[in-house]
C-alpha cells in the first residue's frame, strides 16, 4: 500500500487526506493544531469578488484563469473547482452543506455587511437577502458577541446586490444558556440548544414576540452537535430561521471541522496532531521522511509521496523576517511573487498588499514547480493557502482553492503512485 504524509488540517489537508484514503492510500495527517475552520464562517467561498461582487463563481473564475496566468484558479481549473465543491458536498451530504458552484448566496454578517458565499449550512439558506424580505434580528442578551441591532441598522440602509432593501427590525431576549451565568459564549448557547428542553423554553419566549411573515435571524449558535436544533426551533416559533455566524471561534466551522475530522478516521486516516512538521530528507531529488518536534525526541515520517497543506502567513508555513525576506519555512521552496517590488505598502485602504500573493506555483497536477517552470521534488505536492497568486481574504476565494487544489492533488498521488 502506497504512503502518504499529508501535512496541515484545515480544508485542504483533511479533504486530500480523505479522499486519498478512500483511494486506497495509507495516510497519515501532521498538524500543530486543529486547523483553520473553526475560525471560518461554516460556509465555502469560491469567489466573492475579482473586486466587484460575484453572482456565479465558477463561471467567473474561468475568466480569471485565463486572464491571470499566476492565480491558483489558472493551474486549478473551473473543472478542479467543481469537483472540489461536488467532492465535498457528497462527503458531508446535505445536512451541513447545501448550494452549487453556480450561485452564491448574499448572507448578512455579524456586523450587518453582506458577504457572498458557495456552499452554506442549511441553517443559514433562509438569509439569504432578497428585495422585500421582512426580517427581524434577535439577540441574546447574555451573548455579547452579537449586536442586534448593529446587525439591523446596517441591513436596512444597505442596497441589497440586485437591487431594493430589506425590512428589518430588532430585539433582544434573556433566555440564559446556563443559571447564573450573565456572559456567556456562542459555545455556551450552541451547547445548551443542543438540548430540546432548551429550545422549548426559548421558543415559549420569543413567538410571542415575532410578527406575520417574519424570517427570524439568529446568531449562529443553534446547536454544536445536533445539526436538527435550527429546524426544530423553526418549527416550534413557526417562522423561517436562519443563523448569522459570529466572530471565532465559529460553531458552524466547528460542525464542518468534527464532520471532516470523522470522515478522515472513517476513512483510515491516521490522524498526528499537536506537533510542528521541522524538518525533511531526500535522496536523489525525491522527498524521504518529514521530521515532527515531540516531546520526548524527534520523530520521522516516511512515504511515497507527501503533500503540503499547511496555509500560509496565517499558520506559519510562511513567514517574513526582520529583514523583509519571505520563506516557506519546511521545504524551503522557491515562493513566486517575490519580484513584485515592495511586498507591503502604507496605503491601508488602497490597493492590495502584494505581499499576500506570495506563495508556492504548482502545476495543474499540484506539484510544486520553481521559477523556470520546473518540477522541484517529484513527489512533492501543494494545497491550499499555501498556493500564491491570490489573495485569498479579499476574494473570498481560499475554499475554492482550498478544495480544488486538494481533490487535484489526491487524484494526481493516487494515479502516480498506482
Amino acid at each position: 500500500m502506497s504512503r502518504v504524509v499529508v501535512i496541515g488540517a484545515g480544508l485542504a489537508g483533511l479533504t486530500a487526506a480523505t479522499r486519498l484514503a478512500a483511494g486506497g492510500a495509507s495516510v497519515t495527517l501532521l498538524s500543530k493544531g486543529i486547523g483553520g475552520l473553526q475560525l471560518g464562517q461554516g460556509t465555502i467561498d469560491v469567489l466573492g469578488y475579482t473586486p466587484d461582487r460575484v453572482t456565479n463563481p465558477v463561471l467567473t473564475l474561468a475568466a480569471i484563469a485565463s486572464s491571470r496566468p499566476e492565480h491558483p484558479y489558472a493551474a486549478i481549473g473551473a473543472a478542479g473547482v467543481h469537483a472540489g465543491i461536488e467532492y465535498l458536498k457528497g462527503l458531508l451530504g446535505p445536512e451541513l452543506l447545501v448550494g452549487d458552484a453556480e450561485t452564491n448566496y448574499q448572507l448578512p454578517t455579524a456586523v450587518g455587511a453582506i458577504r457572498p458565499t458557495c456552499l452554506v449550512s442549511p441553517s443559514m439558506v433562509a438569509g439569504h437577502l432578497k428585495a422585500d424580505a421582512k426580517l427581524v434580528i434577535v439577540g441574546l442578551r447574555r451573548l455579547k458577541d452579537f449586536q442586534p441591532k448593529l446587525v439591523a441598522q446596517n441591513l436596512a440602509r444597505t442596497t441589497l446586490p440586485d437591487g431594493g432593501n430589506v425590512t428589518v427590525r430588532y430585539l433582544s431576549i434573556d433566555v440564559p444558556a446556563r443559571d447564573g451565568e450573565v456572559d456567556s459564549s456562542g459555545l455556551t448557547y450552541a451547547r445548551a440548544f443542543d438540548d430540546p428542553a432548551f429550545r422549548v423554553g426559548f421558543a415559549d419566549t420569543l413567538r410571542p414576540l415575532l410578527a406575520e411573515g417574519e424570517t427570524v435571524g439568529l446568531p449562529a449558535v443553534l446547536g454544536l452537535k445536533d445539526l436538527t436544533a435550527w429546524s426544530d426551533v423553526a418549527d416550534k416559533l413557526g417562522h423561517p430561521v436562519f443563523e448569522i455566524p459570529l466572530p471565532p471561534p465559529s460553531v458552524p466551522g466547528m460542525r464542518l471541522n468534527a464532520a471532516l475530522l470523522a470522515k478522515a478516521r472513517a476513512a483510515g486516516v491516521r490522524l498526528v496532531p499537536g506537533s510542528r512538521t521541522v524538518a525533511f530528507r531526500a535522496s536523489d531529488g525525491a522527498i524521504v521522511g518529514v521530521t515532527i518536534e515531540t516531546a520526548g525526541a524527534p520523530r520521522e515520517f516516511t512515504a511515497d509521496a507527501f503533500l503540503l497543506a499547511a496555509g500560509g502567513f496565517e499558520s506559519g508555513a510562511l513567514e517574513m523576517d526582520s529583514h523583509g525576506a519571505v520563506s516557506e519555512t519546511l521545504f524551503g521552496l522557491p515562493l513566486a511573487g517575490l519580484d513584485a517590488g515592495p511586498l507591503v505598502h502604507g496605503d491601508y485602504w488602497g490597493a492590495e498588499q502584494p505581499l499576500f500573493k506570495v506563495g508556492v506555483r504548482v502545476a495543474g497536477d499540484m506539484r510544486v514547480l520553481d521559477g523556470a517552470g520546473a518540477i522541484v521534488h517529484p513527489n512533492l505536492y501543494a494545497a491550499g493557502g499555501i498556493i500564491g497568486g491570490s489573495s485569498r481574504w479579499a476574494e473570498k476565494s481560499g475554499d475554492g482553492i482550498a478544495l480544488g487544489s486538494a481533490v487535484l492533488a489526491a487524484d494526481s498521488i493516487l494515479k502516480e503512485l498506482a
